[in-house]
């Protein structure tokens, strides 16, 4: 009779069982390995491997975790993760003592140790660690994911970022990119005398902006407050106050759809600079990019998605120019809003029936444009009708002095020479929460009038930027899903 083999599940309970089982033999023995507090260790794998000539034969004291391991009787090799990287150690009983040994061989991959030894090379030329002692610092009571086949879910992945870390060293790799990348920003920024600032999550009242806010209630004020979508007003008011260069590194909610470039909350880098415009910040934004591209990267040219972007050239076109060029739609021919729905109908974009020459520019511009926007690209001069915060274009005020940025047809920032008129700042106000409140007639959007009353105690001419953190990670990491560069990204339960 044919013996059934076990299913992975029964494999799995047996595993488990057999690593407890030796936790209470270890506790029993008087060896409980969570009563360790300490080891001190003195060198990493990463540091050890790229300058050998200097620690040949030296002795090291290595921390990390098992991840894969060879027996063969009285001696072993073990593949060793420290955190930093990977190298192999080589432990022999004649070595460690034939009581340390037996212990050894009874420990699992994922059970964390501590090693000392004297760095060497094995016959194959692999760079590895001849331990004279080990010591298990933390036992692992869940197996790691099979060598070969790993972790290549994603939902598993993105649901148990820390097994993903331990098993896949590209995913550590894109993290400590992230670290280097914010840290590059802040020493840019920092080096043009721009301060760092905290500004509120919870915030009082919501805005008329298009963007959907979370909501929670104070228990003891007794009212509803919101998580931030943006940065921005708060920053304005310490222009204001005289603060004349400030950013922001921050958190930002919003209580909409998730896709491979959204995630309810992200990242941002807002910045103003006062007694500069627009251009100012597009100046800004191309040697910042440059700078991160040869810092992270080693050079201008990256490689995103199969796709080769030139990071040092970027293109500047006007938004008139930009639908011109790629639907053929001409907007000084638009002598009237008429004319612009009919342009339209005619390349047949669907536009609201009372929809303004701006509003049809703009519309044709997501239908013909950006999707076009493979390298570097300045699109600036927006209309007004969708640049609520943006200061009107002098001698033109159907536009506004304001930029987006786009590489790989993604969007990735938004600046503008910011409007400090109170007056006209109010009524734009107004009419967006108008506007919203007739589109969601539940809408609580308020209007900032405190914002508003900052501005009437005079707001120097200013620059701003804002731009999400999260894209230019997956752009410098060739990552395709903001998933892939979140460590935590928001996923629905399981139940």
């Amino acid at each position: 009779m044919a013996q059934i083999s076990a299913s992975p599940e029964q494999e799995l309970n047996e595993i488990l069982k057999m690593r407890r089982e030796k936790l209470a033999a270890l506790k029993a023995a008087g060896q409980d390995p969570y009563t360790v507090t300490k080891y001190d260790f003195n060198c990493d794998a990463v540091t050890i491997k790229s300058d050998y000539e200097a620690y040949e034969g030296k002795t090291v004291r290595l921390a990390g975790r098992i991840i894969a391991r060879r027996i063969m009787g009285k001696a072993s090799f073990v593949g060793f993760e420290d955190g930093q990287g990977r190298i192999q150690l080589y432990v022999r009983r004649d070595d460690v003592g034939e009581e340390s040994y037996a212990a050894f061989k009874k420990w699992d991959i994922g059970d964390i140790i501590g090693v000392e030894g004297f760095v060497f090379k094995t016959q194959t030329g692999e760079i590895s660690v001849h331990a004279q002692s080990v010591e298990l610092l933390s036992k692992s009571l869940l197996p790691l994911p099979e060598k070969f086949h790993g972790l290549k879910d994603t939902d598993t992945r993105y649901r148990q970022r820390y097994v993903d870390l331990i098993v896949n060293p590209e995913v550590k790799d894109t993290f400590y990119k992230r670290s280097l990348i914010l840290k590059e920003i802040r020493n840019y920024l920092d080096g043009k005398g721009f301060t760092e600032v905290d500004t509120p999550i919870l915030v009082p009242l919501e805005i008329g902006a298009s963007a959907r806010p979370f909501k929670t209630h104070h228990n003891t004020l007794d009212m509803d407050m919101y998580l931030r979508i943006e940065t921005e007003l708060y920053l304005k008011r310490l222009i204001v106050g005289g603060m004349h260069r400030v950013y922001e590194v921050g958190r930002i909610f919003r209580n909409e759809g998730m896709d491979t470039k959204h995630n309810p909350e992200f990242t941002t880098v807002e910045l103003y600079q006062a007694f500069t415009d627009y251009a100012g910040m597009m100046d800004l934004v191309e040697e910042l990019y440059k700078l991160l591209a040869q810092k992270v990267c080693g050079g201008m040219v990256i490689r995103y998605q199969g796709v080769d972007i030139d990071m040092g050239h970027w293109e500047r076109l006007t938004m008139v120019e930009a639908v011109k060029k790629y639907s053929g739609a001409d907007y000084a021919d638009w002598k009237s809003d008429e004319d612009a729905r009919r342009c339209a109908k005619e390349l047949h974009v669907e536009v609201p029936e009372n929809a303004t020459k701006g509003t049809v520019l703009a519309e044709l511009f997501d239908a013909f444009v950006e999707d076009k926007l493979i390298q570097p690209t300045f699109i600036y001069d927006y209309p007004v009708e969708n640049s609520p915060l943006a200061k009107r274009k002098p001698g033109d005020p159907a536009f506004t002095e304001r930029f987006e940025y786009f590489i790989n047809a993604m969007e990735f920032g938004n600046a503008f020479s910011e409007l400090n008129d109170p007056i006209d700042q109010k009524e734009r106000f107004e009419r967006q929460v108008a506007a919203k409140k007739a589109e969601e007639p539940e809408s609580k959007a308020e209007v900032d009038y405190d914002y508003v009353t900052a501005l009437e105690y005079g707001m120097p001419p200013t620059g701003g930027l804002g731009f999400g953190v999260d894209r230019l990670v997956m752009l410098l990491t060739d990552s395709a899903s903001i998933r892939d560069v979140l460590l935590f990204p928001t996923m629905k339960p399981l139940d």
